[in-house]
């Protein structure tokens, strides 16, 4: 006969119905200590693995969260996110087996950041999968599924889905700041991520976010954690504040006077566990009949729901993930795997004549930039370390033939004003075949408030330009008549018309991590093709914006914005060509709708494509990205692409937030970029169009 395995939930009400009042509010803080007379040890919820084992020692170091999204690789994503849990998981038994229970090595994981990167001034917008609600879903479904495992009984960690909701800056004002959003704005863009984390991915943890949204503080908001997360959505895992988010009812928002209130605002709203120190006055918030003990006894048990479900009062020998050895941290599988995705987040902006790729016996080579010889750039934030990093200089050192000289010159600071060193610069450029410039952002100018020491707002970005000098420096080496390779190592958008019209080659790597160097090399010498695409739309200008306080998203992204942009959404260039042929829309008894085409590499290279499925329909968005895939072939090789777009697939948002299939034409596009003609113009290409009627 099947032994019946205990229900964790189950187990959870059982524990906590022997704890004292006292005990079970000292296991809502997120630094829970221990109650030696029930066997429960100390436990730090505090954790975080954003593109890796964060703050924790030695880790494997994937490109950061926006890099991750330039893949366009579900597959990749999830593979990457079993890893981290892998090493995630080896790296807390062995502190458990040493007794230790400090912060960071825990199984409560606070990733993945799954906002909508909405405008790129925001500082953390580089931690996100950009700004497509159904790119974000599609990504953050896989990277959850890969860190909580395919164990039926035990998670491998426990992911979170944060920050819920609407929260995308400004950096400055996000402890009392109000988002004001439409229904529409509300359902369509800032949930659907967190709707498919839920009902999809299975998310055990949702973090809410410091702002208000309609006026009711997040990580206290009866509308998002009462009635959408979990009336609506089901949601039965545990809900964590972000750090001091509680005491902003009080100290910020003024939505309560006291702790007590801001406690039992929280409470009685669904948020099981404070980051902060607000739930210190639990006891007190008790006692003033304010909240139950009822109310304390259905977060405690949640919590401990998800400490059954992840093993911890399991003998070890029980728990599958109990066996990982700790030598699998960055094992060199992993590092190939790092390598692997710091490849595929490369995007070609721009490659006049074939500049690239380079050959690899030049005789001279000088590689310019701030950038260049930085580790800051390859590990981004929410990271772990590594004794391996290969930064950009090293990879071409690696990478060129044992004949070709190198050289290497900062030029100028990352964001300062002096232009001392040109001439040293320009002397050099001249004596080169070929200039590589290292340039764009880092995590020191762009990153989360009080953390990016050169950000000029709070974290945020005041432009989209390249800062200091940077362009200067650009103009300098252009004036010496040698090709200039601009390699821009940044997570948010920069606008740089001027490049763009001037010089031959642009690729992106974003903050590619350990291997980062290696990819750049590879994608520069023409070892590995790139395939990245834009996550998010880059600008023109900041003029070309809505002011950034402003959480409408008339005029913002690609599905909204009406200008012209310098580079769209969606958009990358590769060493071959593909062609898009037999487009056939054919509706089923169902109401679904399938869509499909052939696809062939028809350039001389092998290489990635990513088929993107755009529908336009009336009362929907300019566009909207509903299907996507990425995909290698050889040279010659053909491949058939089907998708299915259901009737919700092809609904609207009505103005009250539902979703709605209205029948009419459906315009569905599906190619290598948007139907967009800025896309057409930089690619040379349009992708497939036909337009059908649907009752």
């Amino acid at each position: 006969m099947k032994t019946r395995l205990p229900n964790p939930a189950d187990c959870a009400r059982a524990l906590v119905a022997q704890m004292t009042l006292s005990e079970k509010c000292s296991q809502m803080l997120h630094e829970s200590p221990a109650i030696p007379r029930l066997g429960i040890p100390a436990y730090n919820w505090w954790n975080e693995c954003l593109h890796g084992v964060a703050r924790a020692g030695v880790a494997t170091v994937f490109p950061q969260a926006i890099g991750l999204a330039a893949t366009w690789n579900t597959a990749l994503l999830h593979r990457v996110a079993d890893v981290i849990a892998t090493e995630a998981r080896a790296k807390h038994h062995a502190a458990r087996k040493r007794g230790r229970h400090a912060q960071y090595f825990g199984l409560t994981f606070w990733t993945p950041n799954i906002n909508i990167f909405r405008d790129p001034r925001w500082g953390r917008g580089h931690e996100t999968y950009g700004e497509c609600p159904f790119l974000t879903s599609r990504l953050a479904v896989a990277f959850i599924r890969g860190l909580q495992g395919d164990d039926p009984r035990h998670l491998k960690v426990a992911a979170c889905a944060k920050h819920f909701a609407v929260h995308s800056g400004p950096e400055s004002a996000r402890h009392g700041f109000d988002a004001r959003v439409s229904a529409r704005d509300l359902w369509e863009t800032y949930l659907p991520a967190f709707e498919a984390a839920v009902r999809e991915a299975g998310v055990e943890i949702v973090m809410g976010a410091y702002n208000r949204v309609n006026g009711e503080g997040c990580c206290g908001s009866p509308t998002l954690l009462g009635r959408i997360l979990r009336e609506r959505w089901g949601f039965t895992g545990h809900v964590t504040s972000d750090c001091g988010a509680v005491a902003d009812f009080h100290q910020h928002h003024k939505v309560t006077s006291t702790p007590e209130e801001s406690a039992a605002l929280a409470v009685k709203n669904g948020c099981d566990l404070e980051c902060g120190n607000v739930y210190f006055h639990l006891m007190e918030a008790v006692r003033q009949g304010l909240i139950s003990e009822a109310d304390v006894d259905a977060c405690v048990t949640r919590l401990f729901t998800t400490r059954y479900r992840l093993g911890m009062f399991d003998p070890p020998s029980r728990v599958r993930w109990a066996r990982i050895s700790p030598k699998v941290v960055d094992s060199p599988a992993h590092r190939r795997l790092a390598l692997q995705a710091a490849r595929e987040s490369i995007v070609l902006l721009k490659n006049d004549n074939q500049t690239l790729p380079l050959r690899k016996d030049l005789k001279s080579i000088v590689v310019v930039g701030p950038n260049a010889a930085a580790v800051d750039v390859l590990l981004a934030n929410y990271n772990g370390l590594n004794p391996r990093l290969v930064t950009v200089l090293e990879g071409i050192c690696s990478k060129v033939s044992p004949a070709t000289q190198v050289n290497w010159m900062a030029g100028c600071d990352l964001t300062g004003t002096s232009t001392a060193a040109f001439g040293a610069v320009k002397y050099l450029a001249g004596l080169s075949d070929v200039i590589v410039a290292v340039i764009g952002l880092s995590p020191r100018i762009e990153g989360e408030e009080g953390d990016a020491a050169d950000s000029e707002a709070g974290g945020d970005r005041r432009h989209l330009r390249l800062p200091g000098v940077q362009e200067e420096l650009l103009r300098e080496l252009h004036a010496t008549g040698k090709p200039v390779v601009l390699v821009l190592l940044n997570g948010s958008a920069v606008a740089s018309q001027w490049a763009h019209e001037n010089l031959p080659a642009i690729l992106t790597a974003w903050y590619p991590g350990e291997e980062g160097g290696t990819a750049v090399a590879d994608v520069l010498f023409g070892d590995y093709n790139p395939a990245g695409r834009l996550p998010v739309t880059f600008y023109r200008r900041i003029e070309d914006l809505p002011a950034f306080d402003d959480y409408r998203l008339a005029g913002r992204t690609y599905r909204y914005f009406t200008g012209t942009p310098l580079y769209p959404f969606g958009y990358g260039l590769s060493y071959t060509r593909f062609t898009y042929r037999g487009l056939k829309l054919k509706p089923d008894r169902a109401g679904h709708l399938h869509v499909t085409a052939r696809v062939k590499n028809t350039g001389p290279r092998a290489g990635d494509e990513v088929a993107q499925l755009y529908v336009t329909r009336a009362g929907g968005p300019l566009r909207d990205l509903r299907g996507f895939e990425r995909f290698h072939l050889k040279p010659g090789q053909e491949r058939a692409l089907h998708f299915t777009l259901t009737r919700d697939a092809l609904a609207i948002v009505t103005e009250n937030g539902e979703r709605e299939f209205r029948p009419g034409d459906f315009q569905i596009s599906l190619g290598g970029s948007q139907p967009d003609p800025r896309s057409r113009e930089l690619t040379g290409s349009a992708p497939l169009t036909a337009t059908i009627r649907l009752g």
